[in-house]
């Protein structure tokens, strides 16, 4: 799919092929250097490479063409779970046919063991010329893909995990191959000549078979991670001109109207024209309730009506749907990488040369120190050595527990943009919150309007008028209660802003404006009565928030505006205190109802700051940074989006709106406060998951590999206990998938 960006085109491609993160790399190296493209990124664990371009000098077919000449295969997307099923069926068809093969060799490695060495086997079995000819299938047919990636790696001056597996089972088979015609012929059948051909036969089956797991449980996870795109329609009902017809979702168009059925998935977004229903959200937002809508409501596609018949103006369609851009943003989350995950590509691009230098050293000094003369054992634990090696388990480690974590956030209305922010919000111990949108539920409404000028029609009237264009709640709420009361306001213009404050305009040849306290010192109006002081007062002591009107620089009244806090926001509030999290609330009201909406959601009163603008904010979170403080940023995704970028982690509260996913690093699409904590949860238990990968890769490493050296570690063994680390690491990743289905926080 590609999508034009202000540095060029986007386009993601599925690669067939890969082995290990290390061909991840290879791939972003080879590409990167070619003319025109700008930037790019692979992803070993979802199979994929998003690559940013430039149209005038290079193109799709060309970038795949590349990456075909380094040993691997690359489609566009549509085709990539058919690629991926593709590769996998044939894993599996290698897989047993290299253990039907495999089967009859072991009755050699039977004969290795001790217990065992005296049982009689069926001289057939163990006829060497059986084992030559059964080895060489599963060593140059079923193993030619590791000939052929360890080619294609060499040749590209890097490793992978293709040339360990090659050189190891390479050495043993051609050992043996060696003694089958140069030993004495009846000390080879009389089974006293040691053979390798089951270890090399072994060790691939069970590379295979470690392969061919991790293929299912990654299909799996990339299943879970993709189920948006389960709600994308591609044939929506149309109705142009009076006539109904069926058309493809990417060829409707804007004001196009679409009929929506109950129990079918909404196919736009779009404004409901006619019709009432109830709307099933939790698929997009991971709110549960169904939300009653009607005619003028807002409905996103991807979203399930429930019960009544939709007639739907359409404001977007196909790729420039919310739910589109969701998807976008969860795979690049994917593809990003985090901290961790750099610091461990850096150590796979040396762990494969180091590898084979320690071979080569073990070899040395068993022929020479350890047992002077002894090739056989010098062989044996040298080829041990290089197939006990695994950079799998390290590459592995990281991405898909990031992979599992992003779907199952996106499931709970919860966006994160990149994997580094998910690594960093699992070190948060300080959480700025905005108040309007986010402490509350940002949605005031008209509690009191005290006037010594007129009626109280007659300042609604000229504050809405003021208000006409502006998206703040407050503002919102003058003209919902102007509207209720029937008014009809007047035209405005020379509309002057100050953001966070206030705004003035010139209605019906007067200079009238509406804001807050800061907003008429710093315009100097003056009060035509004392009471509008005392009203101001007595509603800020009853935690509402006050607006003032002024008439050419006389304020002639106020309105008091109420904004409940959140449900459950006492209880995240708790949560994020039992995680260690401090929480201040930093917002541009006035100190009452910024104190008593902290005092409701059990915030300590010292941690509110009040009167603030977005620099204030902004000040805030720096100072707090320069503290040592890992510090979030919660707000609305308008007003507070400069602390939501300088945060280690910006979390926008969307209220469904696109706007929303532009702001800070996470997007919270339904704004309840208890997915901050749930979200804090799921990347602690994220990052937990990394580092036990990452320590049983390290301590794998750190044991097997001095064991093979040291002789303790049959060859056969050594590769089988390669083959199953990455195996266990990848079930570590996708036994966290249940942990997170469990991680939503429970309001109490």
């Amino acid at each position: 799919m590609d999508s034009m960006d202000d540095k060029g085109i986007t386009i993601d491609l599925s690669v067939q092929g890969m082995s290990c993160t290390a061909c991840a790399a290879r791939i972003e190296k080879t590409v990167g250097k070619m003319p025109g493209v700008e930037a790019v990124a692979v992803s070993y664990s979802a199979r994929t490479a998003w690559v940013q371009y430039k149209p005038d000098q290079i193109q799709p077919l060309k970038i795949m063409e590349q990456i075909g000449k380094i040993g691997f295969k690359a489609a566009l997307p549509e085709h990539a779970k058919e690629g991926f099923e593709k590769e996998r069926s044939l894993l599996k068809l290698r897989l047993i046919i290299s253990l039907i093969l495999t089967a009859p060799l072991l009755t050699a490695m039977v004969q290795h063991l001790a217990p065992f060495a005296k049982i009689e086997m069926p001289s057939l079995l163990t006829n060497p010329w059986l084992q030559l000819g059964l080895a060489t299938i599963i060593q140059f047919i079923i193993g030619l893909p590791f000939y052929i990636g360890a080619y294609h790696a060499v040749r590209s001056r890097a490793t992978n995990m293709d040339v360990l597996v090659a050189t190891g089972t390479s050495a043993a088979y051609l050992y043996s191959h060696y003694l089958v015609f140069n030993a004495d012929r009846a000390a080879l059948f009389a089974h006293e000549v040691p053979l390798y051909f089951e270890t090399s036969a072994v060790v691939i089956t069970a590379v295979l078979l470690g392969k061919f797991i991790e293929a299912s449980v990654t299909s799996r996870a990339q299943s879970d991670a993709s189920g948006y795109s389960k709600l994308l329609n591609t044939v929506v009902r149309v109705e142009r001109a009076g006539v109904m017809m069926d058309i493809q979702t990417e060829f409707v168009r804007e004001n196009d109207y679409v009929i929506v059925q109950a129990g079918q998935v909404i196919p736009v977004d779009g404004i409901i024209a006619s019709g009432e229903s109830e709307i099933n959200e939790s698929l997009l937002t991971g709110e549960s309730v169904p939300l009653a809508k009607r005619p003028g409501d807002p409905v996103w596609a991807g979203t399930r009506n429930d019960s009544g018949a939709l007639r739907i103006r359409t404001t977007a369609a196909g790729h420039s749907t919310m739910l589109s851009r969701i998807v976008d943003l969860v795979r690049q989350a994917q593809r990003s990488k985090s901290m961790i995950q750099r610091q461990v590509d850096t150590v796979s691009a040396w762990f494969v040369p180091a590898m084979l230098m320690l071979s080569l050293g073990t070899f040395v000094l068993w022929i020479t120190v350890a047992d002077p003369g002894n090739w056989t054992m010098a062989f044996r634990c040298a080829v041990a050595v290089v197939l006990a090696a695994c950079p799998c388990a390290l590459g592995l480690a990281t991405p898909i527990s990031l992979v599992v974590a992003s779907s199952r956030l996106a499931k709970r209305g919860i966006v994160v943009k990149e994997a580094g922010a998910l690594e960093r919000l699992a070190q948060l111990d300080m959480l700025v919150l905005d108040k309007t949108g986010t402490l509350t539920e940002g949605k005031p409404r008209v509690s009191q309007v005290h006037t010594t000028f007129g009626s109280r029609q007659g300042l609604l009237r000229l504050a809405a008028a003021v208000e006409a264009s502006s998206t703040h709640p407050l503002a919102i709420a003058v003209r919902a209660e102007a509207m209720q009361a029937g008014l009809v306001p007047p035209a405005a213009t020379d509309f002057e802003y100050t953001t966070g404050k206030g705004v003035e305009a010139v209605v019906e040849q007067r200079k009238i404006g509406v804001g807050n306290a800061s907003f008429a010192a710093t315009k100097h109006w003056t009060f035509a009565s004392a009471s509008i002081r005392s009203f101001a007062e007595e509603r800020q002591q009853l935690g509402e928030t006050v607006l003032y009107t002024s008439d050419n620089n006389k304020v002639i009244g106020a309105i008091s505006f109420i904004d409940a806090v959140k449900p459950y926001a006492k209880a995240a509030v708790t949560q994020l205190r039992k995680a260690g999290v401090t929480v201040i609330v930093a917002t541009g009201d006035h100190p009452a109802p910024a104190l008593n909406a902290a005092q409701i959601a059990g915030i300590n009163p010292t941690q509110v700051h009040a009167n603030m603008l977005p620099e204030d904010k902004l000040a805030l979170v720096e100072r707090l940074k320069e503290q040592d403080y890992k510090v979030g940023m919660a707000g609305d995704g308008w007003n507070d989006a400069p602390a939501l970028a300088a945060a280690d982690v910006g979390m926008a509260m969307g209220d469904g709106t696109d706007a929303a996913l532009t702001a800070g690093h996470i997007t919270l699409l339904q704004p309840r406060m208890t997915a901050i904590p749930e979200a804090l949860l799921i990347s602690r238990l994220t990052v937990r998951n990394v580092r036990q990968n990452l320590t049983f890769a390290f301590i794998y490493n750190a044991l097997i590999i001095p064991f093979a050296a040291c002789g303790l570690l049959q060859p056969w063994m050594a590769g089988t206990a390669m083959a199953f680390s990455s195996v266990s690491v990848v079930g570590n990743a996708i036994r966290l998938n249940a942990r997170l289905r469990k991680a939503a926080v429970q309001p109490s």
